[in-house]
C-alpha cells in the first residue's frame, strides 16, 4: 500500500515538472512562429543557442556574417562586414527558425576613443545608418567639427560621414582694417634761355640756349638795343597728400569677404579678330581702397585669417604709347601698393602691415657742351630739375567675431538737421539747430480741433 502510493506522488511530481517546462521552455516550433534579431559587432563572434536538436543552418549572405554549428544546440557566429542578412536554423523535426543578423560597427568602443582624444566631446552621438556613419549633436566650433569628422572617417575605414553636427559658436568674422599713408612730394626747376646777337664786321653772329623749364616763375633781362635777352625761370612745388580708410566688413568662417572704395577705369587693349584686323576692346580695371579676406575660425575663439589689402591709385603722368606712324598715344596708369598675408590672431587682437616705404628723387641737367661746366658762368648755359617723392603706408588689421544685434543700429543720417530759412540766409548754416528741429516738429503737429472725431 506504501509503495503504490509513493509511486502515484513520484507520477503526479513528474506530471507538475513537465507541465512547468512546457510552460517556461518554448518548444522549437514556438520559436518559428516569431523571428528573433541579432546585433553582431564586426570583427566579433556570439553564441547563439537554440532548445531543440539542430540538423542543418544557412546564412544568407556569407560575406557579412560566418555561422558554424558547435553542437546540436549551440550555433557560433562572427560578424564580418557591415550590413544585414537573415539565418535559417531547421531542427531534426523539420521545422525552420529565422534569425535576422545585423552587422555594425562597433559603436562602443569608437566612443571610448573619441572621448579619450577630445574629452569635451559628451554632447555627441554616433550611429550606423546604412553602412553610413552619421555624427549627431553639438560642438563649440567647426575645428572640432572637422576633427572629429577626420577621426570618424579612419576609425570606419574610410566609410561615408554624414555630419549633422551643430556649431554652437559664433562662426561670424567682423574685420576692421585702417589705411594710413602719407606721401609727400617736392619739386624744383632751375631754368635760363639766353639770346645774344653780336656783330663782327659784316658777319652777325647769334647764340642761342633754349634751356627753359616749365617753371612759373621768370626774371628777363634785356638791354635797349635788344641785342641781348636772358630769361630766368625757377619754380618750387610742395605736396602733401594723407588717406585714411577705414572699411569693416563681415564674412562667414571659411567663405572670401571683399571691400572696395575707388572706381573702375575703362583701358584700350588691342586684340586681333578671327579675320586677322586689329579690334580695340576695353579692360576694366579698379582702383581705390580694397581688402580681401578669408577667415576661419578655430578652436577657443583663434582665428586664421588670410588678408590683402590695397591702395591703387591713378597715375598723374600716365604711359605714352608711340605707334609705327608716329601717332602718340597718353594710357592711364594705377600705382598699387599692395600686401598679403596669413596669421591667427584672437577676437580683438590687431596686427600691422608696415615698411611699405617709397623714397624716389629724381634730377635731370639739360647744359650746352662745355659751357654749360664752366665754374659760376656755366650756370647760365644749363637748366637744372631735381625732384623727390616719400611716402609710407600702414594697415591695421583686426578681427572680430561678429554677434548679431536686437536694438536698432545708428545711421549716419541720424544727426542732420535740415536748416531753416533763417539758417540758410541769415546765419549762412548747411543744418539746422535741435532747438529749431523740436520747435518745427511741434509745429507740424496738427491742431485737436482739426482731427476729425473717431467713432
Amino acid at each position: 500500500m506504501l509503495k503504490s502510493l509513493a509511486s502515484l506522488c513520484i507520477a503526479r511530481l513528474l506530471m507538475v515538472l513537465c507541465g512547468m517546462a512546457l510552460c517556461f521552455t518554448p518548444s522549437f516550433a514556438q520559436q518559428s512562429s516569431s523571428m528573433s534579431t541579432v546585433e553582431l559587432t564586426s570583427g566579433k563572434s556570439k553564441l547563439l543557442k537554440v532548445n531543440d536538436n539542430i540538423a542543418r543552418i544557412s546564412i544568407g549572405n556569407p560575406e557579412i556574417a560566418d555561422v558554424v554549428l558547435i553542437n546540436p544546440k549551440e550555433v557560433y557566429l562572427l560578424g564580418k562586414k557591415q550590413g544585414t542578412t537573415n539565418l535559417f536554423v531547421w531542427s531534426a523535426q523539420g521545422e525552420a527558425l529565422m534569425h535576422e543578423i545585423s552587422v555594425t560597427m562597433d559603436l562602443q568602443a569608437f566612443h571610448s576613443k573619441i572621448k579619450k582624444l577630445m574629452p569635451d566631446m559628451d554632447d555627441v552621438g554616433i550611429d550606423v545608418v546604412s553602412e553610413n556613419v552619421v555624427l549627431t549633436g553639438r560642438v563649440q566650433d567647426a575645428m572640432k567639427a572637422n576633427r572629429l569628422v577626420t577621426l570618424s572617417e579612419a576609425f570606419s575605414g574610410g566609410k561615408k560621414i554624414i555630419n549633422l553636427l551643430r556649431i554652437e559658436g559664433s562662426q561670424q568674422v567682423m574685420l576692421e582694417v585702417k589705411v594710413a599713408e602719407v606721401s609727400k612730394t617736392l619739386l624744383e626747376d632751375l631754368g635760363v634761355d639766353m639770346n645774344l646777337t653780336r656783330t663782327v664786321g659784316g658777319t652777325s653772329i647769334n647764340v642761342l640756349s633754349q634751356l627753359l623749364s616749365s617753371g612759373s616763375s621768370a626774371v628777363s633781362f634785356t638791354r635797349a638795343n635788344g641785342r641781348t635777352n636772358v630769361t630766368i625761370t625757377g619754380d618750387m612745388k610742395k605736396g602733401l597728400v594723407k588717406i585714411l580708410a577705414e572699411p569693416t566688413i563681415t564674412a562667414i568662417s571659411g567663405q572670401e569677404g571683399s571691400f572696395l572704395a575707388g572706381g573702375k577705369i575703362f583701358i584700350p587693349v588691342p586684340q586681333s579678330s578671327s579675320t586677322g584686323a586689329t579690334v580695340i576692346t576695353l579692360e576694366e580695371k579698379e582702383f581705390g581702397v580694397g581688402v580681401r579676406f578669408l577667415p576661419t575660425v578655430l578652436e577657443d575663439g583663434l582665428i586664421n585669417l588670410r588678408v590683402t589689402p590695397e591702395v591703387s591709385e591713378l597715375s598723374q603722368t600716365g604711359t605714352t604709347l608711340t605707334s609705327l606712324s608716329g601717332q602718340s598715344t597718353l594710357l592711364p596708369s594705377i600705382t598699387t601698393r599692395r600686401a598679403s598675408t596669413t596669421v591667427q590672431l584672437r577676437t580683438g587682437e590687431s596686427f600691422a602691415i608696415g615698411g611699405l616705404i617709397k623714397n624716389n628723387v629724381s634730377e635731370s641737367i639739360r647744359a650746352v657742351p662745355l659751357l654749360g661746366e664752366i665754374p659760376v658762368l656755366g650756370a647760365l648755359f644749363r637748366s637744372t630739375a631735381f625732384q623727390t617723392e616719400r611716402s609710407e603706408l600702414l594697415f591695421i588689421v583686426t578681427p572680430r567675431l561678429a554677434q548679431p544685434v536686437n536694438t536698432a543700429m545708428a545711421l549716419p543720417t541720424d544727426s542732420f538737421i535740415p536748416p531753416t530759412r533763417q539758417d540758410r540766409f541769415l546765419n549762412g548754416s548747411l543744418e539746422g539747430r535741435a532747438a529749431d528741429a523740436s520747435a518745427n516738429t511741434s509745429q507740424s503737429k496738427v491742431p485737436d480741433s482739426l482731427q476729425q472725431n473717431k467713432p
